[in-house]
């Protein structure tokens, strides 16, 4: 195999010549052929050899031949055929190998015309990093199958570039809810130790404190693995109850304040396949977000359900209203609806986890604010076959 593929020309210009030239020889051959065949049948040889659709007695007596030259004509009108066949097949082939060497050169010239947009294409791509994104081919050709081809390159930069800003936004909102406790962190110790005459009380608080700090950051380092391990996706599924899962976040949360929101299950079979830890912390933040970020008095519906071949669960709560155009920005990692609860130990990953973990399960997530205020998020995961 690999002497055959030594021989093989690597640039497609050079494939599409030698394309171009085997179609053309094996057409022009063709096409002399025909002309050959009918050319017997027809006019010229009936007109270059006499007599060649009659008897050789008879051509004889034509000309005033006696009738035993018929031999002799017979053998003449046959060397003539063979004379005008021989002089049309030469003149022929030389032709065809003057034409076959002529398709070959212009069959070079119109491959690298044809190639030419993708040279350019390929240059400005290979020249586009990390520090250039933004570039585009921005091809102005017509509509064809190379407009098509740069258009979805340009499709293809466009959400690199978009993947590779909401990196850059991710490390720098990480950077500074890791930054901000460490800060924190080294104040208080310093504060304890400069404090010339320390007491135990002051001791005591300060490392309360601390371990407040560190409990946070231990949710902020375990949301962050949460959401890594969404994103890089499953490595195997098994069979999830739905249901039952829901019923176990809500049976483990703790008792609600007198004030604080209600909660109303209306759990029903939802049967699906995936990730079950994955799955019951998308469950678990849900409720605790639509719990946290509501009013006094308040309500959470939770729901689960299996319809239209998926295994759906809605949660839906009561809070302050939530603008239309706000809550994509709130399925972004540390984004949240009020910016000024930066310091309530939460860092704004739950619904980013949620979206990720629906996304590697192959489902759909839809939120959307509801008219009174709160929010409607519905996770739809494929249902498990029977």
């Amino acid at each position: 195999m690999r002497p055959l593929a030594r021989g093989v020309p690597r640039t497609v210009r050079m494939r599409l010549t030698l394309l171009y030239g085997t179609l053309f020889a094996v057409s022009g051959a063709a096409l002399l052929a025909i002309t050959f065949v009918l050319l017997r049948r027809n006019a010229i040889f009936k007109v270059r050899v006499p007599c060649v659709d009659v008897q050789a007695r008879e051509c004889a007596s034509r000309f005033g031949l006696p009738p035993d030259a018929a031999d002799s004509v017979e053998v003449w009108r046959e060397r003539q055929q063979h004379t005008l066949t021989h002089e049309f097949l030469t003149q022929a082939g030389i032709a065809l190998a003057i034409m076959l060497v002529v398709s070959l050169a212009l069959g070079w010239f119109v491959a690298g015309r044809v190639l030419r947009p993708l040279r350019t294409m390929t240059s400005t791509v290979r020249h586009i990093s990390a520090r250039n994104v933004h570039e585009r081919l921005a091809f102005a050709g017509p509509r064809d199958e190379l407009r098509d081809l740069a258009d979805t390159v340009d499709g293809l930069l466009g959400r690199l570039q978009a993947a590779l800003d909401a990196q850059k936004r991710f490390v720098a909102n990480a950077a500074h809810e890791l930054r901000t406790p460490i800060t924190l962190e080294r104040a208080l110790v310093e504060e304890t130790l400069t404090d010339r005459r320390p007491t135990l009380e002051a001791f005591q608080a300060t490392f309360e404190r601390i371990l407040t700090i560190s409990d946070q950051q231990g949710r902020l380092l375990e949301s962050l693995l949460t959401l890594a391990t969404s994103e890089r996706g499953l490595e195997g599924r098994v069979p999830v109850d739905l249901a039952a899962l829901t019923e176990r976040v809500l049976a483990d949360r703790p008792p609600a304040p007198a004030d604080g929101p209600r909660l109303y299950p209306r759990i029903a079979p939802a049967a699906t396949t995936g990730d079950p830890a994955l799955v019951e912390r998308l469950v678990a933040n849900l409720v605790d977000n639509a719990m946290r970020y509501n009013v006094p008095g308040g309500s959470v519906d939770v729901a689960t359900a299996a319809r239209d071949g998926q295994a759906v669960i809605s949660v839906s709560n009561t809070g302050p209203p939530v603008p239309p155009e706000q809550v994509a920005r709130l399925l972004e990692p540390f984004q949240r609806l009020d910016r000024s609860a930066r310091g309530d130990g939460h860092h704004g990953l739950g619904l980013s986890i949620v979206q990720a973990t629906v996304l590697a399960h192959g489902g759909t997530l839809d939120a959307s604010p509801r008219q009174d205020g709160g929010l409607t998020v519905q996770a739809a995961f494929p249902a498990a076959h029977p």
